[in-house]
């Protein structure tokens, strides 16, 4: 699904294929459904982050983490996460 995000307090970093993109309050990002360009916030500070995460979460959304052997599928309304093969976890 698409989705964004909006930070409100803090500043994380938007990591992405791209490299890492700073951030701070104010800024949003957004992020196109089916993209294999995976991303991250990492809080490099010691400051509390505080952002809002807008997407739709349909049944049966998956997610896959490019740089990791994780998918997670919402199924009855909760996530299930299982290795790429699908092995659960």
């Amino acid at each position: 699904q698409d989705e964004f995000i909006y930070v409100l307090q803090g500043h994380p970093l938007l990591r992405t294929d791209a490299g890492d993109t700073p951030l701070a309050p104010g800024i949003c990002a957004g992020f196109r459904a089916g993209s294999s360009d995976g991303h991250q916030l990492v809080n490099p500070t010691g400051q509390t982050v505080v952002y809002l995460e807008i997407g739709d979460r349909s049944a049966g959304d998956t997610v896959s983490y490019p740089a990791d052997d994780l998918v997670a599928t919402l199924s009855a309304g909760r996530w299930v996460f299982t290795h790429k093969d699908g092995r659960p976890y």
